[in-house]
């Protein structure tokens, strides 16, 4: 434990990256293997507990900090509500022990101290814990309640540990990334297997890393000659690849989980493709006969249904839009120009004859300002903009600036007033940065979004200040506000929903500024955002 609290606080205390990638290096490096692998999986966004594993609830943490502490629960509450941070909270309100206990490895707090006692009865998850509260110095306790709480947050991507790896073995980064998707167990021999210079079985059984293109931020004609580029539209769905090999067909989302059982149809299309078939593209909700897809809204209905029934298959019909082939006949393709990949799946696709599974079209445009006129047409199409793609370009992983770009139409905005807070995470964990906004329906403020970007650091101290001021309510960890600051957001699109209370559900919503110069009568209502949704 002590080399891991070590190396979290070295992560927490830096903004260099190199210094990051540099203290991950040498943890890996000198690491037991098991700790190692523990390290990796928490690092990577794993958490001990959850739902299933119960180690302990926040409010039970509340409420034994309390009596260990002998403090008055609102003395407690009123902690949290300063400080942010669960874990840090706990922390503070504990002395240290007056003799450390000796060092106990990461693996072993984690399998037999606190998994061991998951899902128990609650006299003796709270022994458990108690235990560790009482046996490790703060840096070690406070690594010890991030594990309890689930929030290990130090400003570590994926991608950083990852390279960290790459830097320490020698592997190839989209090899280690390959490995790393979708369910792993932190196992003594994980680290030798992740970093195996041989390829492994279990590699043909995993997706690639998906190639991720960025936000283009500048005059697009900078790109040189639209001919050197393949243009085609930015669809609005679940990003995925579709494997068919060794005779069965499994679907990999973007976020690395495996679909299986959730598209049937799909499935059952791509088992007439080749062995060996790996396709990227974008699953849709789209009814046959349509010229577009459905909203996005309509294929959240089926993303958690794991089998789903006639009705539901009849409702919200799918299918994938195919726009690159990473794999044919078992041969990985990543290293051919996109032109050569394209000409493949479009071969592939032809041969398979399948409506569910079709090629992505691409856009033809004459010149640079002939795509930006058709640009404009996107919502129309219910898409969100323009991919442009170098036709040259290899199959890269993660998102790497150059040959990938996404050229997105200008959002759509509102005028939104303010209504709760909640302090952020990490850094941020005593401020109050995480906000929620309404819109005027009759006298009433309707919660319509949740936004935590797009304020710099000098308004959100602003902000801050004017929230502990102007506080009406608390809800534990959420201040309800005086309906006063309006801001303009921007969001992606707006769809209609019945999950949501005010009947409207909006996409991606960022605050886009700070509307000083309005007051909060003046802002939008909930018919105005009603009239922009699909």
């Amino acid at each position: 434990m002590r080399a891991f609290a070590a190396l979290y606080q070295r992560l927490d205390r830096s903004t260099a990256t190199l210094d990051k990638r540099a203290a991950l290096v040498a943890y890996f490096r000198d690491a037991r293997a098991h700790d190692a692998a523990w390290a990796l999986y928490l690092l990577s966004g794993g958490k001990v507990g959850g739902a299933r594993r119960k180690i302990a609830a926040s409010g039970e943490l509340r409420a034994w900090i309390a009596e260990a502490a002998d403090l008055p629960t609102w003395l407690v509450a009123d902690s949290y509500d300063q400080v942010g941070d669960l874990a840090e909270t706990l922390t503070l309100l504990l002395d240290d022990p007056v003799e450390s206990a000796p060092d106990r490895p990461l693996a072993d707090w984690i399998e037999t101290h606190l998994l061991a006692v998951a899902n128990q009865p609650e006299p003796v998850r709270r022994a458990a814990v108690e235990a560790g509260w009482n046996t490790l110095p703060a840096s070690e306790r406070l690594v010890f309640n991030k594990l309890l709480t689930g929030a290990l947050r130090v400003g570590v991507s994926q991608r950083l540990v990852q390279q960290a790896l790459a830097e320490l073995s020698g592997i190839d980064i989209a090899r280690i990334a390959q490995r790393m998707l979708g369910d792993w167990v932190p196992s003594p021999g994980l680290l030798a297997t992740l970093l195996s210079a041989e390829e492994l079985p279990e590699d043909r059984q995993q997706p690639y890393p998906f190639y991720l293109a960025s936000p283009i931020e500048t005059d697009v004609a900078g790109l040189g000659p639209i001919g050197d580029w393949t243009l085609e539209w930015k669809w609005d769905g679940i990003r995925l690849q579709l494997l068919r090999r060794k005779g069965e067909v499994a679907l990999w989302s973007r976020g690395e989980e495996r679909l299986d059982g959730r598209f049937p149809e799909i499935e059952a299309a791509a088992m007439a493709l080749p062995d060996g078939t790996v396709i990227d593209g974008e699953l849709l909700a789209w009814r046959d006969g349509e010229t577009q897809p459905m909203p996005f809204t309509a294929l959240q209905t089926r993303i958690q249904r794991r089998k789903p029934g006639p009705k539901t298959l009849a409702d919200t019909p799918v299918r994938v839009l195919a726009y690159d082939l990473l794999e044919l006949k078992g041969v990985d393709l990543r290293e051919q120009p996109l032109v050569e990949r394209r000409a493949q799946l479009a071969e592939v696709l032809a041969a398979l004859g399948d409506p569910r599974v079709v090629l992505s079209p691409t856009v033809d445009a004459a010149n640079w300002d002939d795509a930006a006129t058709q640009r404009t047409q996107a919502r129309e199409r219910g898409v969100e903009g323009l991919m442009l793609k170098r036709s040259s370009s290899t199959y890269q992983s993660g998102r790497r600036r150059g040959d990938w770009w996404k050229w997105k139409i200008e959002p759509l905005t509102i005028d939104a007033v303010m209504i709760y807070a909640q302090a952020g995470h990490g850094r941020r964990s005593t401020l109050y940065t995480d906000y929620t906004f309404g819109v005027w329906d009759g006298e009433t403020l309707v919660p319509v979004a949740k936004a935590y970007s797009g304020l710099d650091d000098k308004e959100i101290l602003a902000l801050d200040r004017w929230i502990r001021a102007n506080t009406v309510e608390r809800f534990g960890p959420v201040r309800s506000v005086r309906g006063e600051q309006v801001f303009e957001l921007g969001f992606e699109a707006v769809n209609r929903s019945s999950r949501h209370k005010s009947g409207i559900a909006v996409r991606f919503p960022r605050i886009l500024r700070w509307r000083h110069d309005k007051p909060a009568s003046e802002a939008d209502t909930l018919a105005q955002l009603q009239a922009l949704a699909r």
